[in-house]
């Protein structure tokens, strides 16, 4: 009764959709694109009988670069289908696999949608990233009886308590999952209070832990360093939000008149906030580039606004210290593990719900500095720009746990195997 309510519900409810879409495109055009394909029209654009992928946004799709890859090498054979629902994540899958994948957005998760997808995709295995609940692709895959796994699984104590108002509903949608890899004991264990059984069950750890720096990544990160700043400090501000820029960019005022030659790489999160960061850089009274520019900043610039795609790893092995934005806000924060497999310092804001075990993780080790707001950055930013061995301390114990973490990329890809064809030695 409630997935019919649900499903009568998301079709009443598409002009509303549409509307929001078109609204997100006054700042960001690529939401008014490509909007047959949040149907399920998809012919030409995906290749049958292999693996799918979903990664909603960002975040999820960088978890799965590694899962990715390793699955291309496994199954060179398989074809890939990438699925996301934002312009953002889908910018990120396209630089970060190119032609490897096949790439389009998830339809909504209207039956008929779904059955016109899935007729095309005809997956042998679904893998959805961290925890995608959709009542109705859970039923079609079941159906079809095409395994669903849901990898790096997390679940909150508040999602928790908000699913568990659905009662049987939940517990039917989680019984048609085939496993759930969960990040930890925690999570998982509130699935099976929801009415998952423990043989769904699978605890594997965080993928986001299994990242490197690749050779080729160093090396085009030491190349811009030398080119941009071989002889200056640089920290950067990454991820950040509305109402963090302002503070960022005033810290650095502050903190040029101690160390005038410091340089800031500013990176908003979402494309739509380049202009604002800019406005606000010009605001502050900086002397900036853009990074899609392409210049080399001269000795008087000040600010390297962040304005390109899938640069954000090699733009932190540029920096001495990196903060990692949504935290002093309350969007939950971004990723640490990004800088730290850099090795340098991780400062972030207090709100850092969305990475909270890796958080506490990297902060009992002193891999995490927190500051609560601009006056705390400053003084925490300079001690750090002061001393070089405070400075190395804090960035080796952040890579350390990084280290110390890695493994579930490789307990993932064991616990998969059941359900793909033999691989070929």
């Amino acid at each position: 009764m409630l997935q019919t309510l649900y499903t009568v519900l998301l079709y009443l409810i598409q002009p509303l959709i549409w509307i929001r879409l078109w609204m997100r495109g006054r700042k960001a055009p690529a939401y008014r694109k490509r909007w047959a394909e949040r149907y399920g029209f998809c012919a030409g654009k995906v290749a049958p009988d292999g693996i799918m992928l979903h990664s909603v946004s960002v975040g999820e799709t960088l978890a799965a670069i590694p899962l990715v890859r390793a699955l291309r090498h496994r199954y060179p054979s398989l074809p890939i289908t990438v699925t996301t629902m934002t312009p953002t994540g889908s910018e990120r899958a396209i630089s970060a696999f190119g032609n490897d994948v096949h790439h389009v957005y998830l339809p909504y998760d209207l039956p008929g949608s779904l059955n016109r997808f899935l007729n095309e995709v005809r997956p042998k295995l679904v893998i959805v990233m961290e925890t995608e609940l959709w009542p109705n692709l859970i039923q079609a895959l079941h159906k079809r009886n095409i395994p669903l796994i849901i990898a790096n699984a997390r679940l909150s104590a508040r999602s928790a308590k908000g699913y568990s108002r659905l009662g049987g509903f939940i517990r039917d949608v989680l019984q048609k999952i085939t496993l759930i890899a969960a990040q930890n004991r925690e999570d998982g264990e509130r699935f099976i209070s929801l009415g998952l059984k423990r043989q769904q069950l699978a605890v594997t750890g965080s993928l986001k832990f299994d990242i490197s720096v690749t050779p080729e990544l160093a090396a085009r990160a030491v190349t811009l360093r030398r080119q941009w700043a071989s002889r200056r400090p640089v920290w950067i501000a990454a991820s950040t939000h509305d109402g963090e820029d302002g503070l960022l960019l005033e810290a650095h005022r502050r903190l040029l008149q101690q160390f005038p030659d410091l340089l800031l790489i500013l990176v908003p999160r979402h494309p739509e906030r380049f202009p604002v960061a800019q406005a606000l850089t010009e605001k502050a009274g900086l002397s900036y580039i853009l990074r899609s520019s392409g210049e080399i900043p001269a000795a008087e610039t000040q600010v390297v606004i962040g304005d390109t795609m899938g640069e954000l790893m090699v733009l932190y092995g540029i920096a001495d210290l990196a903060f990692v934005g949504g935290s002093l806000v309350e969007r939950g924060g971004h990723n640490p593990l990004e800088p730290a497999a850099h090795a340098i310092p991780v400062l972030m804001g207090p709100h850092t719900l969305n990475f909270k075990d890796i958080c506490a993780k990297l902060e009992a080790s002193d891999g995490l500095i927190t500051v609560t707001g601009e006056d705390d950055l400053v003084k925490e930013i300079t001690t750090l720009l002061t001393d070089e061995d405070y400075r190395r301390y804090y960035g080796r114990h952040a890579v350390e746990v990084l280290h110390q973490n890695q493994g579930a990329l490789q307990r993932l890809l064991q616990l998969l195997e059941p359900y793909l064809p033999q691989r070929s030695h």
